[in-house]
Order: structure tokens, then C-alpha cells, then sequence
């Protein structure tokens, strides 16, 4: 009985399961405005009376994803991205004043695998394919690193179309913020 009180407890104090201010996006009304730009991932908090952001903000960030999902499901890592795109359109940026940059190294370089070479190394369908497709369409760049890729035996022609190999992360990290990208620490 006591576990029970203590997980409702805990479950009452998350602010992600009960906020008057914060709301599931599966609970805001859906019409053609509030779709999702990136379909099927990105899920976000509507939050009520954020800090203002003008909707002519633009955006150029990268963000860094070393670790790797687990084999056959989703890099949560990548879904961040997905998750900036639908967020700040749903709350009023341009989709095209969001410019974003995916620099995949380490482990998770094979999640950067096309389909049909993922699935003859690991035996199940990359989760991820989907998820870069749709990210490549909406004005993102992915990089693989050629260091790391090269030490987890992922060759260019292995790799997702559009995805593109950099000499390292370090390089391309380097190169987008000559570039104006800002890193994003998460």
C-alpha cells in the first residue's frame, strides 16, 4: 500500500504527467495548424504563457548524437530534432526559418545505416530511416562522423541518401559553426 501511495505521489509531482500549463500535444486540439511538420516523431508539451518568441526568430543549430539506440528501435537522441521542428512551428517560427544540423559519431553511427544495410547487420529494420528522411526534407543536414564511421565499418554508400560523410565530427562541428550554427547542449 505504501508503494502505491509513494508512485502516485511521485506520479502528481512529475511536471510532465500533471501541469495546468503544460498539456500532452495528443491533448491540444489537432486541426491543419497544429500537424506536425515531421509526422510520427517530435512529440512535445504545448506549454501556456512561455516567453515570447517572435515568429521572423531564426534558428541554426546543431545538435551532437553519439550514443546509439538499442538495436531496432528509435535514436531519441534524433527525435530531439524532430521535436524542435514541431514544437517551434506549432508555436509560430517559419519552417524555413529553421535551419538545423544532425552530426551523428560514436555507436550511433549505425543508426545512420540505410535500411537495407542495417537490417543485413543487425537482423530488424532501422527505426531510424524514417525519422532522417523526413528530417533531410524539412532543411536539415545530417553527418555522419568518417572517423567514427570508418571504425564501425560504415561506408557512404551504406549510409541513408543525404546523409553525408565528414572527415570527422570535430570537422563538421567546426565548419557549421563558421557557418552561424549554435550547438544545442542537449
Amino acid at each position: 500500500m505504501k508503494l502505491i501511495a509513494l508512485l502516485l505521489a511521485v506520479g502528481l509531482l512529475s511536471p510532465l504527467a500533471h501541469s495546468e500549463s503544460a498539456k500532452p500535444i495528443s491533448e491540444v486540439q489537432n486541426d491543419a495548424s497544429d500537424s506536425p511538420v515531421i509526422q510520427g516523431f517530435g512529440n512535445y508539451y504545448v506549454v501556456e504563457n512561455h516567453a515570447t518568441i517572435a515568429p521572423d526568430t531564426q534558428f541554426k543549430i546543431a545538435f551532437d548524437v553519439a550514443p546509439a539506440a538499442k538495436k531496432g528501435e528509435q535514436n531519441n537522441h534524433m527525435n530531439s530534432l524532430a521535436r524542435f521542428i514541431n514544437m517551434h512551428v506549432a508555436h509560430g517560427v517559419k519552417p524555413h526559418n529553421i535551419e538545423l544540423a544532425l552530426v551523428v559519431h560514436g555507436k550511433a553511427s549505425v543508426d545512420v545505416l540505410a535500411n537495407e544495410h542495417y537490417q543485413a547487420r543487425f537482423n530488424v529494420e532501422n527505426k531510424n530511416q524514417a525519422l532522417i528522411n523526413q528530417l533531410l526534407a524539412n532543411n536539415t543536414r545530417v553527418y555522419v562522423c568518417g572517423q567514427s564511421a570508418t571504425h564501425y565499418k560504415v561506408t557512404q554508400e551504406q549510409l541513408i541518401p543525404g546523409v553525408q560523410m565528414a572527415l570527422s565530427a570535430m570537422t563538421a562541428h567546426a565548419q557549421l559553426q563558421q557557418q552561424g550554427y549554435t550547438l544545442n547542449p542537449f
